[in-house]
């Protein structure tokens, strides 16, 4: 049997970076959540991103998104808009702070908000509340940018700010624009998984100096000025550490060399399913998107296949091949399941349509014609 093939495992670089500047921080004795790596890892981001954000590195992506919150003066009893196609990542730190989500559906171009139901989310809660909800939270699925514009436009009526999860989308463009610089505030990730890895970890990127030092200063225990600790406020331990910022460093070296193997991959998927009834691969909508493709994903049309998305994932289960379905809609989630919700059906589509398919750094053009040839001969046609 082959060896299993596996959706998007971390990648090292042959050249050894990560290990030089983690050996740099051992070396030093600097292994404390301060220091040159950390440093060096967050101007390394923020020039990649233009040079006109800030940026501090954090221990997750969640973390980044519960930041970002505290910036935009989210507080108890305040409702917050989440894109429900996502991750509970995007949603659990409204909650951390006492306030609730408000999920939006998707729509089918991009799989992300919908920027109708967004506008009539926005009017019906503050029909029945009095007050506007105090964030918007659209998420780049996959590396698919959102709507930005559309979105942005209506934030910008109803004067809430955006935070932008785009944790799964760094190097991804919205009309030339990297997705994390399109908000007031945005998160990304350094999973495992995700484009670039510190083995866990992530980002927060804001729009000014000040800004930056209040999220330092909530993410280091909100301790004051002061010779001794004093706390004015609660803070939390957030800070990335210079052992794992310097793995991000060394990623930096190949981000580029990242982005362009998984939109290879995506390419030789896109061919290999132009010719295949019943299965579609999400694409760009138009050139106004540059997705990074961070997981090649399909749907399958049961009716021309004959074959379901979980029949499908369970076979190739069976042939050492890693899929997993898209996001299961957290409006659909027990523990959201009073949480109010503006669907009109596309997410809840998608998610019983969909695959993921292997599509990280360690993916070869063998492994995706081997993954191809198996879908077919699942669904009993030629490729």
């Amino acid at each position: 049997m082959n060896n299993r093939i596996y959706l998007s495992l971390a990648h090292m670089s042959e050249q050894g970076y990560e290990q030089k500047y983690v050996k740099e921080a051992f070396d030093t004795n600097w292994v404390v959540p301060l220091g040159p790596n950390v440093t060096a890892f967050e101007e390394l981001l923020k020039s990649y991103l233009g040079g006109e954000k800030e940026v501090v590195v954090l221990s997750a992506g969640t973390a980044a998104i519960h930041l970002g919150l505290i910036l935009l003066g989210v507080q108890p009893g305040d409702e917050v808009i989440c894109q429900s196609f996502t991750f509970c990542a995007s949603a659990n730190p409204i909650t951390y702070l006492g306030a609730t989500p408000v999920f939006v559906d998707s729509e089918s171009d991009t799989w992300n908000i919908s920027p109708v139901l967004l506008e009539k989310a926005i009017v019906d809660r503050i029909a029945k509340t009095g007050k506007k909800p105090k964030a918007i939270i659209p998420v780049h699925l996959y590396g698919m940018p959102a709507k930005m514009d559309e979105i942005i436009a209506v934030a910008d009526k109803y004067q809430i700010p955006i935070l932008e999860d785009a944790a799964e989308a760094l190097g991804s463009c919205y009309k030339g624009a990297y997705c994390g610089t399109l908000g007031k505030v945005a998160a990304l990730s350094f999973n495992g998984n995700k484009m670039i890895t510190t083995s866990g970890g992530g980002a927060l990127i804001c729009s000014s100096e000040e800004r930056k030092r209040e999220a330092m200063f909530y993410a280091t225990q909100a301790r004051e000025n002061f010779p001794y600790y004093q706390h004015e406020k609660i803070g939390y331990n957030y800070r990335m550490s210079n052992v794992c910022a310097g793995i991000g460093r060394g990623q930096m070296e190949v981000l580029e060399e990242h982005i362009a193997h998984h939109k290879h991959i995506h390419q030789l998927y896109q061919k290999a399913f132009e010719s295949v009834d019943g299965i579609s691969l999400q694409v760009n909508p138009n050139h106004d998107f540059d997705s990074n493709f961070w997981l090649s994903t399909i749907l399958i049309d049961e009716n021309k296949t004959g074959v379901n998305y979980e029949t499908l994932r369970v076979e190739l289960d069976k042939r050492n091949i890693e899929t997993r379905p898209l996001w299961k809609p957290l409006h659909l989630q027990p523990i959201f399941s009073s949480a109010p919700a503006y669907v009109d059906g596309t997410s809840e589509r998608l998610f019983h349509q969909g695959l993921c398919l292997p599509s990280g750094p360690c993916v070869s053009d063998e492994d995706v014609n081997f993954i191809v040839d198996s879908i077919a001969e699942i669904m009993g046609v030629r490729s």
